[in-house]
């Protein structure tokens, strides 16, 4: 049984004082008044990441994202457009697909066989009048965008128009790995028994992978934001090391055969689809998520050529992070579930001729993310118990933690314009 508040909530005036640079109160964390904020202002406002292009490679492939109350059908018609459409069926109102994936020749409804195309045109509507418009009943669709093989949707009628932009930065940086004709090699749900932003604000930030991600730090540099000048005394050597490194890659980078910005960048706070890039060396041998960062798989990914080509690591608002290495990608997903619990997705990509047993093992290629996902959890759990005693009060972010200011901040601002725009006054 989850200790949710209960008690009812100035939504208004909890987001009016907020103190930029600490922690949130409480009730962000618990209330299901929040929770169903969240939901409305955030979830169903903006871009979000749901799938990857090569879930779905063949005309009739799908999968269903379920995003609160939405039920999203993600699919590719017959023309190898990707498509997003509501889960509903236009007649009254049945579930259409109730598998997380699969594939058909038609959408056809279970109740009374309703039947669409992939592209969301209704093709048979038994019973109805000669005067029936069957193109008036297709199904609902939902903005749908794919960059660089990821699929973006919004649920809301008017997203964000912002999205260009942003596509723009991210496709040069995502070309070269050729996601959209990769294979899945595995996927992972993963549920924590914490707030969605708990979840997000412990990514945004490496603070605690020193001690712990201990399999994650044999390939993975934790030294977000850090310089010589300002780290404790038991990371410099780990800085050292990391510029060495860094001047590696910067080398790599320069003789690549192939586009790619050597420059990150970082937009997190004031636009709709904040965004941060950063190219960044990994430990050991450089190439992977192996331990001491060896190779995980021997096929590289689309036109990249170095194995020691590091980390490609990608943030988005609000519920996504993505890694890129010479031999596989790992993308992730957060959707809330309640106000105390959230599901993580992971899904490792690799080429597409690469086969498991004879380039990849799926042990090794998973290994390492899903011990640090498993021990992400127990940290989100213990900060959801943390924040619903009645001795929490919101504490102060470190110098090396402005991401996660950053995220929350985005996600204040969101919220108040949110509240400003519908006169929401609070429960």
């Amino acid at each position: 049984m989850s200790s949710i508040q209960t008690a009812p909530v100035d939504v208004a005036s909890l987001v009016k004082r907020r103190t930029p640079g600490y922690s949130l109160e409480t009730p962000f964390y618990t209330d299901q008044a929040i929770f169903d904020l969240d939901m409305a202002a955030i979830f169903a406002k903006h871009w979000l990441f749901c799938a990857t292009e090569a879930e779905i490679p063949d005309p009739g492939d799908y999968v269903v994202v379920e995003i609160g109350p939405h039920s999203v059908i993600i699919t590719r018609d017959d023309d190898e457009d990707v498509r997003a459409f509501r889960n509903v069926c236009r007649h009254r109102g049945a579930r259409l697909l109730t598998d997380p994936c699969g594939s058909v020749g038609n959408i056809v409804c279970p109740y009374h066989q309703w039947t669409y195309r992939v592209d969301g045109d209704l093709i048979f509507a038994e019973g109805q009048p000669a005067t029936f418009d069957r193109a008036s009943f297709g199904l609902r669709p939902i903005h749908t965008r794919t960059v660089g093989g990821l699929v973006f949707i919004c649920l809301d009628d008017n997203p964000p128009d912002d999205f260009d932009e942003v596509a723009a930065v991210l496709e040069p940086y995502l070309a070269p790995f050729d996601l959209a004709h990769a294979k899945v090699a595995h996927i992972d749900d993963f549920e924590e028994a914490g707030n969605w932003k708990l979840t997000m604000e412990n990514n945004r930030e490496c603070l605690h992978c020193d001690t712990g991600h201990p399999e994650l730090v044999t390939a993975y540099f934790p030294v977000f934001n850090t310089t010589l000048e300002n780290a404790h005394p038991r990371m410099r050597p780990v800085i050292e090391r990391y510029q060495a490194a860094n001047d590696a890659l910067a080398r790599v980078c320069s003789m690549r055969d192939y586009p790619l910005p050597q420059d990150g960048r970082r937009d997190l706070e004031d636009r709709a689809t904040g965004f941060r890039v950063l190219h960044l060396p990994l430990d050991g041998a450089g190439t992977s998520f192996g331990v001491n960062g060896q190779a995980v798989c021997t096929k590289l990914m689309g036109s990249v050529t170095e194995p020691r080509f590091g980390d490609l690591g990608i943030h988005l608002q609000p519920n996504t992070w993505l890694h890129f290495c010479s031999d596989h990608a790992v993308v992730f997903r957060v959707l809330p579930l309640a106000p105390d619990k959230c599901m993580v997705r992971t899904t490792w990509l690799v080429a597409p001729d690469a086969e498991e047993g004879v380039h990849y093992d799926l042990d090794a290629l998973t290994q390492v993310w899903r011990a640090t996902n498993s021990q992400d959890g127990a940290f989100v759990g213990l900060t959801q118990q943390g924040v619903q005693d009645p001795g929490y009060l919101p504490g102060p972010y470190s110098t090396i933690e402005d991401d996660v200011d950053a995220f929350v901040t985005w996600y204040i601002n969101r919220i108040q314009r949110y509240l400003e725009s519908t006169s929401y006054v609070g429960v």
